[in-house]
Protein backbone atom coordinates (compact mmCIF):
# COMPACT_ATOMS: atom_id res chain seq x y z
CA UNK A 1 0.00 0.00 0.00
CA UNK A 2 2.77 2.66 0.75
CA UNK A 3 4.60 1.62 -2.03
CA UNK A 4 1.22 2.52 -4.53
CA UNK A 5 0.52 5.98 -2.54
CA UNK A 6 4.26 6.80 -3.81
CA UNK A 7 3.26 6.15 -7.23
CA UNK A 8 0.37 7.91 -7.09
CA UNK A 9 2.50 10.79 -5.13
CA UNK A 10 4.80 10.78 -7.79
CA UNK A 11 2.98 11.39 -10.85
CA UNK A 12 1.32 14.59 -9.32
CA UNK A 13 2.62 18.11 -10.56
CA UNK A 14 5.59 18.93 -7.97
CA UNK A 15 4.23 21.77 -6.97
CA UNK A 16 0.91 19.49 -5.86
CA UNK A 17 2.93 16.41 -4.83
CA UNK A 18 4.94 19.35 -2.16
CA UNK A 19 1.21 20.76 -0.74
CA UNK A 20 -0.34 17.54 -0.22
CA UNK A 21 2.90 16.27 1.34
CA UNK A 22 3.14 19.33 3.82
CA UNK A 23 -0.65 19.02 4.55
CA UNK A 24 0.04 15.32 5.34
CA UNK A 25 3.47 16.29 7.75
CA UNK A 26 1.04 19.30 9.37
CA UNK A 27 -2.29 17.07 10.45
CA UNK A 28 0.53 13.71 11.65
CA UNK A 29 2.41 16.10 13.57
CA UNK A 30 -0.28 17.88 14.93
CA UNK A 31 -2.35 14.71 15.80
CA UNK A 32 0.64 13.83 17.61
CA UNK A 33 1.07 16.98 19.46
CA UNK A 34 -3.06 16.80 20.33
CA UNK A 35 -2.52 13.40 21.50
CA UNK A 36 0.66 13.79 23.67
CA UNK A 37 -1.02 16.58 25.48
CA UNK A 38 -4.34 14.23 26.24
CA UNK A 39 -1.84 11.71 27.48
CA UNK A 40 -0.29 14.35 29.40
CA UNK A 41 -3.35 15.76 31.24
CA UNK A 42 -4.53 12.44 31.47
CA UNK A 43 -2.15 11.35 33.71
CA UNK A 44 -1.55 13.91 35.61
CA UNK A 45 -5.02 14.14 36.30
CA UNK A 46 -5.56 10.71 37.83
CA UNK A 47 -2.17 11.08 39.97
CA UNK A 48 -0.83 14.34 41.41
CA UNK A 49 -4.22 16.04 41.04
CA UNK A 50 -6.42 13.28 42.10
CA UNK A 51 -4.39 12.47 44.89
CA UNK A 52 -4.88 16.60 45.93
CA UNK A 53 -7.96 16.15 46.88
CA UNK A 54 -7.31 12.87 49.63
CA UNK A 55 -5.74 13.26 52.71
CA UNK A 56 -2.54 15.11 53.60
CA UNK A 57 -0.63 11.96 54.43
CA UNK A 58 -2.13 10.61 51.13
CA UNK A 59 -1.16 12.74 49.30
CA UNK A 60 2.52 12.69 50.34
CA UNK A 61 2.85 9.22 49.95
CA UNK A 62 0.62 8.77 46.88
CA UNK A 63 2.58 11.64 44.94
CA UNK A 64 6.46 10.46 46.39
CA UNK A 65 5.70 6.74 44.62
CA UNK A 66 4.06 8.73 41.16
CA UNK A 67 6.73 11.05 40.76
CA UNK A 68 10.01 8.78 41.80
CA UNK A 69 8.35 5.83 39.72
CA UNK A 70 7.83 7.62 36.61
CA UNK A 71 10.85 9.51 36.87
CA UNK A 72 12.68 5.67 37.22
CA UNK A 73 11.06 4.30 33.85
CA UNK A 74 11.34 7.78 32.07
CA UNK A 75 15.47 6.79 33.22
CA UNK A 76 15.26 3.53 31.87
CA UNK A 77 13.43 4.27 28.58
CA UNK A 78 15.94 7.32 27.69
CA UNK A 79 19.00 5.18 28.52
CA UNK A 80 17.97 2.03 27.24
CA UNK A 81 15.98 2.79 24.02
CA UNK A 82 16.64 7.24 22.74
CA UNK A 83 18.96 9.01 25.14
CA UNK A 84 18.66 11.85 22.26
CA UNK A 85 14.52 11.80 23.51
CA UNK A 86 15.90 13.41 26.55
CA UNK A 87 15.11 17.19 28.23
CA UNK A 88 13.28 19.06 25.53
CA UNK A 89 14.51 17.77 22.28
CA UNK A 90 14.55 21.09 20.34
CA UNK A 91 18.10 21.57 20.01
CA UNK A 92 18.37 17.69 18.87
CA UNK A 93 15.81 18.40 16.40
CA UNK A 94 17.91 21.49 15.39
CA UNK A 95 20.79 19.43 15.02
CA UNK A 96 19.26 16.72 12.78
CA UNK A 97 17.67 19.45 10.82
CA UNK A 98 21.43 20.42 9.89
CA UNK A 99 23.58 17.73 10.23
CA UNK A 100 21.42 15.11 8.98
CA UNK A 101 19.39 16.75 6.66
CA UNK A 102 16.08 16.45 9.09
CA UNK A 103 16.41 12.72 8.89
CA UNK A 104 15.09 11.70 12.34
CA UNK A 105 14.87 8.42 13.73
CA UNK A 106 11.32 6.91 14.20
CA UNK A 107 12.76 5.59 17.67
CA UNK A 108 12.49 9.19 19.13
CA UNK A 109 8.72 9.32 18.27
CA UNK A 110 7.78 6.64 20.77
CA UNK A 111 10.49 7.03 23.35
CA UNK A 112 9.52 10.73 23.85
CA UNK A 113 5.78 10.16 23.60
CA UNK A 114 6.00 7.80 26.43
CA UNK A 115 8.60 9.17 28.22
CA UNK A 116 7.54 12.54 27.87
CA UNK A 117 3.82 11.77 29.36
CA UNK A 118 5.14 10.11 32.43
CA UNK A 119 7.84 12.85 32.92
CA UNK A 120 5.40 16.06 32.93
CA UNK A 121 2.08 14.00 33.78
CA UNK A 122 3.77 12.72 36.58
CA UNK A 123 4.26 15.45 38.32
CA UNK A 124 8.18 16.24 36.86
CA UNK A 125 8.17 20.05 36.76
CA UNK A 126 8.69 20.53 32.79
CA UNK A 127 7.32 21.47 30.09
CA UNK A 128 5.11 19.96 27.07
CA UNK A 129 5.96 21.87 24.30
CA UNK A 130 9.20 21.62 23.28
CA UNK A 131 8.83 18.05 23.73
CA UNK A 132 5.71 18.37 21.27
CA UNK A 133 8.44 20.34 18.82
CA UNK A 134 10.81 17.25 18.45
CA UNK A 135 8.01 14.52 18.67
CA UNK A 136 5.58 16.72 15.69
CA UNK A 137 9.11 17.05 13.88
CA UNK A 138 10.32 13.10 14.34
CA UNK A 139 6.47 12.44 12.83
CA UNK A 140 6.99 15.15 10.30
CA UNK A 141 10.20 13.49 9.28
CA UNK A 142 8.91 10.07 8.85
CA UNK A 143 5.97 10.67 7.18
CA UNK A 144 8.32 11.55 4.60
CA UNK A 145 9.52 8.62 3.90
CA UNK A 146 5.99 7.15 3.71
CA UNK A 147 5.95 9.74 0.89
CA UNK A 148 9.00 8.36 -0.93
CA UNK A 149 11.13 11.03 0.31
CA UNK A 150 15.31 10.48 0.94
CA UNK A 151 16.85 10.83 3.59
CA UNK A 152 19.00 13.74 2.57
CA UNK A 153 16.02 15.39 1.72
CA UNK A 154 13.36 16.08 5.02
CA UNK A 155 14.41 19.19 6.20
CA UNK A 156 11.08 20.39 4.89
CA UNK A 157 9.15 18.00 6.28
CA UNK A 158 10.82 17.89 9.96
CA UNK A 159 10.30 22.00 9.78
CA UNK A 160 6.70 21.60 9.10
CA UNK A 161 6.37 18.59 11.46
CA UNK A 162 7.69 20.77 14.51
CA UNK A 163 6.04 24.13 13.64
CA UNK A 164 2.84 22.34 13.42
CA UNK A 165 3.59 20.29 16.82
CA UNK A 166 4.15 23.78 18.50
CA UNK A 167 1.16 25.44 17.27
CA UNK A 168 -1.08 22.50 18.76
CA UNK A 169 1.03 22.67 21.63
CA UNK A 170 0.58 26.54 22.65
CA UNK A 171 -2.39 26.64 20.33
CA UNK A 172 -0.25 29.51 18.73
CA UNK A 173 0.08 29.51 14.79
CA UNK A 174 2.12 32.73 14.13
CA UNK A 175 4.38 32.03 16.85
CA UNK A 176 5.26 28.45 15.95
CA UNK A 177 6.12 29.86 12.58
CA UNK A 178 8.58 32.56 13.94
CA UNK A 179 9.98 30.03 16.24
CA UNK A 180 10.99 27.36 13.91
CA UNK A 181 12.12 30.13 11.59
CA UNK A 182 14.08 32.14 14.34
CA UNK A 183 15.55 29.12 16.46
CA UNK A 184 15.32 25.79 14.00
CA UNK A 185 16.83 27.47 10.97
CA UNK A 186 18.07 30.87 11.64
CA UNK A 187 16.77 32.66 8.90
CA UNK A 188 12.75 34.22 8.70
CA UNK A 189 12.97 34.73 5.31
CA UNK A 190 13.57 30.46 4.42
CA UNK A 191 12.32 29.07 1.44
CA UNK A 192 10.60 26.56 3.76
CA UNK A 193 8.07 29.34 5.20
CA UNK A 194 5.38 28.54 2.66
CA UNK A 195 5.07 24.94 3.93
CA UNK A 196 6.02 25.93 7.55
CA UNK A 197 3.30 27.98 7.58
CA UNK A 198 0.91 26.23 5.95
CA UNK A 199 1.35 22.92 8.92
CA UNK A 200 1.17 25.59 11.56
CA UNK A 201 -2.13 26.01 10.77
CA UNK A 202 -3.40 22.35 10.03
CA UNK A 203 -1.83 22.04 13.39
CA UNK A 204 -3.76 24.59 14.85
CA UNK A 205 -7.22 23.56 13.31
CA UNK A 206 -6.52 19.94 14.77
CA UNK A 207 -6.40 21.06 18.24
CA UNK A 208 -9.18 23.19 17.40
CA UNK A 209 -11.34 20.35 16.29
CA UNK A 210 -10.04 17.99 19.29
CA UNK A 211 -9.95 20.54 22.25
CA UNK A 212 -11.08 23.56 20.72
CA UNK A 213 -10.00 26.78 20.20
CA UNK A 214 -9.37 28.65 23.45
CA UNK A 215 -6.37 30.27 24.46
CA UNK A 216 -3.79 29.13 26.98
CA UNK A 217 -4.80 31.68 29.31
CA UNK A 218 -8.03 33.48 29.67
CA UNK A 219 -7.26 36.97 30.82
CA UNK A 220 -10.74 39.02 31.74
CA UNK A 221 -10.97 43.38 31.83
CA UNK A 222 -7.56 43.76 30.17
CA UNK A 223 -6.47 47.37 29.92
CA UNK A 224 -3.69 49.24 28.76
CA UNK A 225 -1.22 49.71 31.31
CA UNK A 226 -0.54 53.08 32.50
CA UNK A 227 2.44 54.90 33.00
CA UNK A 228 2.95 52.98 36.42
CA UNK A 229 2.94 50.37 34.30
CA UNK A 230 5.38 51.22 31.53
CA UNK A 231 7.66 52.48 34.13
CA UNK A 232 8.18 49.10 35.99
CA UNK A 233 7.69 47.44 32.43
CA UNK A 234 11.61 47.29 32.39
CA UNK A 235 12.05 45.95 35.88
CA UNK A 236 9.81 43.47 35.18
CA UNK A 237 11.79 42.41 32.05
CA UNK A 238 15.16 42.82 33.54
CA UNK A 239 14.57 40.87 36.56
CA UNK A 240 12.78 37.82 34.67
CA UNK A 241 15.59 37.89 31.74
CA UNK A 242 18.18 37.46 34.93
CA UNK A 243 15.57 34.64 36.07
CA UNK A 244 16.02 33.13 32.54
CA UNK A 245 19.63 33.18 32.67
CA UNK A 246 20.34 31.73 36.16
CA UNK A 247 17.91 29.32 35.29
CA UNK A 248 20.17 28.06 32.28
CA UNK A 249 23.28 28.67 34.36
CA UNK A 250 22.30 26.28 36.87
CA UNK A 251 20.17 23.48 34.74
CA UNK A 252 23.19 22.87 32.42
CA UNK A 253 25.77 23.20 34.83
CA UNK A 254 24.41 20.78 37.07
CA UNK A 255 23.74 18.38 33.85
CA UNK A 256 27.06 18.81 32.74
CA UNK A 257 28.11 17.44 36.08
CA UNK A 258 25.81 14.56 35.89
CA UNK A 259 27.43 13.58 32.42
CA UNK A 260 30.41 13.45 33.91
CA UNK A 261 29.31 11.31 36.79
CA UNK A 262 30.10 7.78 36.86
CA UNK A 263 29.53 6.49 40.23
CA UNK A 264 25.56 6.24 39.37
CA UNK A 265 23.93 4.29 36.58
CA UNK A 266 22.18 7.05 34.35
CA UNK A 267 18.70 5.76 34.25
CA UNK A 268 18.34 6.64 37.93
CA UNK A 269 19.24 10.57 37.56
CA UNK A 270 15.93 11.38 36.78
CA UNK A 271 14.53 9.92 39.94
CA UNK A 272 16.90 12.62 41.92
CA UNK A 273 15.13 15.96 40.11
CA UNK A 274 11.48 13.80 40.73
CA UNK A 275 12.67 13.38 44.61
CA UNK A 276 13.69 17.55 44.92
CA UNK A 277 10.30 18.39 42.97
CA UNK A 278 8.28 16.33 44.94
CA UNK A 279 10.01 17.59 48.39
CA UNK A 280 9.47 21.27 47.09
CA UNK A 281 6.17 20.75 45.75
CA UNK A 282 5.10 18.96 48.52
CA UNK A 283 6.05 21.84 51.39
CA UNK A 284 4.52 24.19 49.06
CA UNK A 285 1.12 22.36 48.65
CA UNK A 286 0.87 21.81 52.67
CA UNK A 287 1.73 25.37 53.34
CA UNK A 288 -0.58 27.13 50.59
CA UNK A 289 -2.68 24.62 49.02
CA UNK A 290 -1.21 25.19 45.63
CA UNK A 291 -0.11 22.82 43.12
CA UNK A 292 2.02 24.67 41.02
CA UNK A 293 5.49 23.21 41.79
CA UNK A 294 4.30 20.13 40.30
CA UNK A 295 4.24 20.10 36.20
CA UNK A 296 3.24 22.79 34.05
CA UNK A 297 1.79 25.00 36.68
CA UNK A 298 -0.57 26.44 34.37
CA UNK A 299 -3.58 26.58 36.84
CA UNK A 300 -1.42 28.92 39.38
CA UNK A 301 0.23 30.67 36.67
CA UNK A 302 -3.74 31.00 35.56
CA UNK A 303 -4.96 32.19 38.61
CA UNK A 304 -1.74 34.81 38.59
CA UNK A 305 -3.21 35.88 35.47
CA UNK A 306 -6.82 36.39 36.83
CA UNK A 307 -5.57 38.34 39.96
CA UNK A 308 -5.93 35.21 42.31
CA UNK A 309 -2.76 35.10 43.95
CA UNK A 310 -0.89 37.31 46.01
CA UNK A 311 2.52 38.33 45.35
CA UNK A 312 3.73 37.14 48.50
CA UNK A 313 2.60 33.29 47.82
CA UNK A 314 4.00 34.32 43.78
CA UNK A 315 7.40 34.50 45.51
CA UNK A 316 7.37 30.96 47.17
CA UNK A 317 6.19 29.28 43.50
CA UNK A 318 8.95 30.83 41.76
CA UNK A 319 11.56 29.97 44.12
CA UNK A 320 10.14 26.29 44.50
CA UNK A 321 9.37 25.82 40.76
CA UNK A 322 12.87 27.65 40.20
CA UNK A 323 14.61 24.71 42.43
CA UNK A 324 12.40 22.10 40.62
CA UNK A 325 13.17 22.97 37.58
CA UNK A 326 16.89 23.02 37.72
CA UNK A 327 16.99 19.81 39.24
CA UNK A 328 14.38 18.20 36.86
CA UNK A 329 16.49 18.88 33.99
CA UNK A 330 19.98 19.04 34.95
CA UNK A 331 19.36 15.37 36.21
CA UNK A 332 18.30 14.13 32.56
CA UNK A 333 14.20 13.94 32.72
CA UNK A 334 12.25 14.02 30.04
CA UNK A 335 10.25 17.60 29.49
CA UNK A 336 11.04 21.45 28.04
CA UNK A 337 11.71 24.19 29.20
CA UNK A 338 8.77 26.62 27.80
CA UNK A 339 6.42 26.11 30.62
CA UNK A 340 8.65 26.62 33.50
CA UNK A 341 10.14 30.10 31.71
CA UNK A 342 6.55 31.42 31.17
CA UNK A 343 5.78 30.57 34.99
CA UNK A 344 8.70 32.04 36.04
CA UNK A 345 8.06 35.51 34.08
CA UNK A 346 5.27 35.44 35.57
CA UNK A 347 5.11 35.10 38.86
CA UNK A 348 8.73 37.59 38.39
CA UNK A 349 5.99 40.38 36.92
CA UNK A 350 3.20 39.80 39.95
CA UNK A 351 6.04 39.96 42.54
CA UNK A 352 7.33 43.10 41.21
CA UNK A 353 3.20 44.63 40.96
CA UNK A 354 2.83 43.29 44.51
CA UNK A 355 5.67 45.24 45.78
CA UNK A 356 5.60 48.34 44.08
CA UNK A 357 1.90 48.49 45.42
CA UNK A 358 2.82 49.06 48.56
CA UNK A 359 3.91 52.26 48.11
CA UNK A 360 1.90 53.31 44.46
CA UNK A 361 -1.44 52.66 43.38
CA UNK A 362 -0.94 49.85 40.98
CA UNK A 363 -3.85 49.31 39.37
CA UNK A 364 -5.13 45.25 37.89
CA UNK A 365 -4.06 46.09 34.68
CA UNK A 366 -0.70 46.86 35.38
CA UNK A 367 -0.28 44.29 37.28
CA UNK A 368 -1.77 41.58 34.34
CA UNK A 369 1.07 43.55 32.01
CA UNK A 370 3.88 43.54 33.78
CA UNK A 371 3.06 39.24 34.56
CA UNK A 372 2.55 39.07 30.46
CA UNK A 373 5.88 40.92 30.38
CA UNK A 374 7.46 38.73 32.59
CA UNK A 375 6.53 35.70 31.01
CA UNK A 376 7.79 36.68 27.56
CA UNK A 377 10.88 38.18 28.82
CA UNK A 378 11.71 35.03 30.78
CA UNK A 379 11.36 33.01 27.39
CA UNK A 380 12.84 35.72 25.37
CA UNK A 381 16.23 35.34 27.32
CA UNK A 382 16.30 32.15 27.46
CA UNK A 383 15.75 30.96 23.66
CA UNK A 384 16.90 34.54 22.22
CA UNK A 385 13.76 34.34 19.95
CA UNK A 386 12.39 37.88 20.92
CA UNK A 387 9.92 38.13 18.14
CA UNK A 388 8.57 34.51 19.02
CA UNK A 389 8.26 35.59 22.74
CA UNK A 390 5.98 38.82 21.65
CA UNK A 391 4.16 36.82 19.01
CA UNK A 392 3.79 33.52 21.81
CA UNK A 393 2.55 35.56 24.61
CA UNK A 394 0.01 37.64 22.42
CA UNK A 395 -1.49 34.81 20.76
CA UNK A 396 -1.96 32.38 23.85
CA UNK A 397 -3.70 35.41 25.89
CA UNK A 398 -5.25 37.21 22.77
CA UNK A 399 -5.03 40.87 23.70
CA UNK A 400 -3.62 43.22 21.59
CA UNK A 401 -3.49 45.83 24.73
CA UNK A 402 -0.03 44.19 25.51
CA UNK A 403 2.42 44.12 22.35
CA UNK A 404 3.91 47.41 23.26
CA UNK A 405 4.47 46.70 26.48
CA UNK A 406 5.61 43.55 25.47
CA UNK A 407 8.06 44.50 22.69
CA UNK A 408 9.55 47.10 25.33
CA UNK A 409 10.06 44.22 27.48
CA UNK A 410 11.75 41.88 24.55
CA UNK A 411 14.31 44.68 24.31
CA UNK A 412 15.89 44.45 27.85
CA UNK A 413 15.35 41.12 28.24
CA UNK A 414 17.53 40.54 24.57
CA UNK A 415 19.92 43.24 25.91
CA UNK A 416 20.51 41.34 29.46
CA UNK A 417 20.38 37.57 27.87
CA UNK A 418 22.76 38.08 25.41
CA UNK A 419 25.24 40.24 27.60
CA UNK A 420 25.20 37.21 30.38
CA UNK A 421 25.17 34.45 28.64
CA UNK A 422 26.98 34.10 25.15
CA UNK A 423 24.63 31.46 23.64
CA UNK A 424 20.69 30.55 24.31
CA UNK A 425 19.67 27.42 26.29
CA UNK A 426 19.58 25.14 22.94
CA UNK A 427 23.26 25.98 21.65
CA UNK A 428 24.68 25.87 25.26
CA UNK A 429 22.68 22.54 25.19
CA UNK A 430 24.41 21.83 21.99
CA UNK A 431 28.08 22.52 22.35
CA UNK A 432 27.59 20.67 25.94
CA UNK A 433 27.47 17.65 24.11
CA UNK A 434 30.49 18.67 21.81
CA UNK A 435 28.28 19.80 18.52
CA UNK A 436 28.66 22.89 17.07
CA UNK A 437 26.59 24.31 14.61
CA UNK A 438 28.82 26.77 12.96
CA UNK A 439 30.32 23.08 11.51
CA UNK A 440 27.15 21.99 10.20
CA UNK A 441 24.96 25.06 9.40
CA UNK A 442 25.86 27.05 6.32
CA UNK A 443 25.67 30.26 5.94
CA UNK A 444 23.41 32.16 4.01
CA UNK A 445 25.92 34.12 0.99
CA UNK A 446 29.27 34.46 0.74
CA UNK A 447 30.04 37.42 3.62
CA UNK A 448 28.46 35.29 5.56
CA UNK A 449 30.89 32.68 4.97
CA UNK A 450 33.54 35.02 5.70
CA UNK A 451 32.35 36.25 9.05
CA UNK A 452 32.39 32.45 10.43
CA UNK A 453 34.85 31.79 13.21
CA UNK A 454 38.00 30.00 12.46
CA UNK A 455 36.36 27.44 14.62
CA UNK A 456 34.12 26.15 12.15
CA UNK A 457 36.28 24.57 9.72
CA UNK A 458 39.77 24.04 12.38
CA UNK A 459 40.94 20.84 13.39
CA UNK A 460 41.03 20.54 17.21
CA UNK A 461 42.53 16.96 17.35
CA UNK A 462 46.06 17.95 15.89
CA UNK A 463 49.00 15.76 16.95
CA UNK A 464 51.11 17.94 18.47
CA UNK A 465 54.78 17.22 18.72
CA UNK A 466 56.46 17.76 22.53
CA UNK A 467 59.92 17.74 21.46
CA UNK A 468 61.71 16.50 18.26
CA UNK A 469 63.85 13.64 19.52
CA UNK A 470 63.68 10.90 17.36
CA UNK A 471 60.72 8.78 19.14
CA UNK A 472 58.80 11.89 18.52
CA UNK A 473 59.27 11.88 15.27
CA UNK A 474 59.28 8.01 14.86
CA UNK A 475 55.78 8.77 16.81
CA UNK A 476 54.44 11.28 14.12
CA UNK A 477 55.30 9.61 11.12
CA UNK A 478 52.84 6.48 12.07
CA UNK A 479 49.73 9.21 11.99
CA UNK A 480 48.45 9.88 8.20
CA UNK A 481 49.03 13.34 8.83
CA UNK A 482 51.20 15.44 7.28
CA UNK A 483 52.61 18.53 8.96
CA UNK A 484 53.38 18.33 12.61
CA UNK A 485 53.33 21.86 15.34
CA UNK A 486 56.22 21.56 18.42
CA UNK A 487 55.42 22.82 21.41
CA UNK A 488 58.39 22.42 23.51
CA UNK A 489 58.29 23.64 27.53
CA UNK A 490 54.68 25.29 26.42
CA UNK A 491 55.59 26.91 23.61
CA UNK A 492 55.14 26.42 19.70
CA UNK A 493 58.26 26.56 18.21
CA UNK A 494 57.65 25.88 15.25
CA UNK A 495 56.13 22.77 12.49
CA UNK A 496 57.88 20.09 11.42
CA UNK A 497 56.81 18.04 8.10
CA UNK A 498 56.37 14.51 7.25
CA UNK A 499 59.65 14.43 4.73
CA UNK A 500 61.46 16.44 7.03
CA UNK A 501 60.78 14.16 10.10
CA UNK A 502 61.87 11.13 7.91
CA UNK A 503 64.86 12.93 6.53
CA UNK A 504 66.09 13.66 10.19
CA UNK A 505 65.60 10.17 11.32
CA UNK A 506 66.84 9.16 8.47
CA UNK A 507 70.41 11.51 8.68
CA UNK A 508 70.50 10.85 12.56
CA UNK A 509 70.83 15.38 12.28
CA UNK A 510 68.34 17.28 14.37
CA UNK A 511 65.53 18.28 12.08
CA UNK A 512 64.81 22.41 11.33
CA UNK A 513 61.70 23.81 12.31
CA UNK A 514 59.55 25.83 10.11
CA UNK A 515 58.16 29.11 11.87
CA UNK A 516 54.79 29.00 12.08
CA UNK A 517 51.51 31.16 11.35
CA UNK A 518 48.61 31.79 14.06
CA UNK A 519 45.30 33.12 14.89
CA UNK A 520 42.90 32.33 17.27
CA UNK A 521 39.40 30.69 17.01
CA UNK A 522 37.85 33.63 17.67
CA UNK A 523 39.10 35.12 14.10
CA UNK A 524 36.75 35.05 11.08
CA UNK A 525 37.58 32.62 7.57
CA UNK A 526 38.47 35.76 5.91
CA UNK A 527 41.20 36.79 8.12
CA UNK A 528 42.12 32.91 7.68
CA UNK A 529 42.29 32.91 4.00
CA UNK A 530 44.95 35.58 4.06
CA UNK A 531 46.82 33.77 6.75
CA UNK A 532 46.74 30.71 4.60
CA UNK A 533 48.26 32.71 1.38
CA UNK A 534 51.21 33.87 3.49
CA UNK A 535 52.03 30.37 5.04
CA UNK A 536 54.61 28.49 2.65
CA UNK A 537 52.90 24.97 4.30
CA UNK A 538 49.56 26.46 3.92
CA UNK A 539 48.65 25.98 7.71
CA UNK A 540 47.63 28.33 10.35
CA UNK A 541 47.63 27.26 14.00
CA UNK A 542 44.90 27.57 16.30
CA UNK A 543 46.34 29.19 19.70
CA UNK A 544 43.68 30.08 23.25
CA UNK A 545 43.59 33.60 23.46
CA UNK A 546 44.05 33.03 26.99
CA UNK A 547 47.41 31.22 27.38
CA UNK A 548 48.21 30.89 23.77
CA UNK A 549 48.55 26.89 24.09
CA UNK A 550 48.18 25.22 20.95
CA UNK A 551 44.47 23.71 20.54
CA UNK A 552 44.17 23.36 16.41
CA UNK A 553 45.06 23.90 13.37
CA UNK A 554 43.78 24.66 10.24
CA UNK A 555 45.50 23.38 6.30
CA UNK A 556 44.22 24.91 3.34
CA UNK A 557 42.28 21.32 2.19
CA UNK A 558 40.41 22.06 5.59
CA UNK A 559 39.15 25.42 4.54
CA UNK A 560 38.81 24.15 0.80
CA UNK A 561 36.84 20.82 2.31
CA UNK A 562 34.48 23.11 4.24
CA UNK A 563 33.91 25.83 1.46
CA UNK A 564 32.78 22.76 -0.42
CA UNK A 565 30.64 21.35 2.46
CA UNK A 566 28.90 24.82 2.70
CA UNK A 567 28.63 25.48 -0.77
CA UNK A 568 26.27 21.86 -1.47
CA UNK A 569 24.46 22.59 1.85
CA UNK A 570 23.59 25.95 0.91
CA UNK A 571 22.74 24.92 -2.76
CA UNK A 572 20.21 22.62 -1.00
CA UNK A 573 18.66 25.04 0.73
CA UNK A 574 18.17 27.17 -2.11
Amino acid sequence: MNSSFQRIVRRLPPRSRSLLATCIYGVGAGLSAVAFQLGINWVYTNGIHRLSHEPLGTFFVGSLIVLVSTALVVGWLLNSFCREAAGSGVPQLKLAFWKDFGFVPARVIWVKFLAGILSVGGGSSLGREGPSVQLAGAVGSNLAAWTGEAKQRRRASAAAGASAGLAAAFNTPIAATTFVLEEIIGDLNSRFLGAILLASVLGAFVVHAIIGKQPSFSLLGVESPTWRGYLLTPVVAGLAGTVGVHFQRLSLGLRFRMKVAKEIPRWIFPSFGALITWALGSIVFWRTGHLGVFSLGYDDLSSALSGDLGWQLAIVLLLAKFLATVSCYGFGGCGGIFSPTLFFGGMTGIAVAGLAGIGWHISRGDTLALAVVGMSACLGAVVFAPVTGILMVFEMTHEFALVPALMLGALVSQTIGRKMNRENFYDALLAQDGHRLEHVRPPRDLQGWRELPVSAVANFSPKVLPDVTPSSLFDALGTPYERFPVVIGGTLAGIITRSDASAALSSGRKPSLNPPITCRRDQTVGELQSLLIESDLHLVVVLDRNDGQVIGLVTLHDLLRAEATFADTSADNL
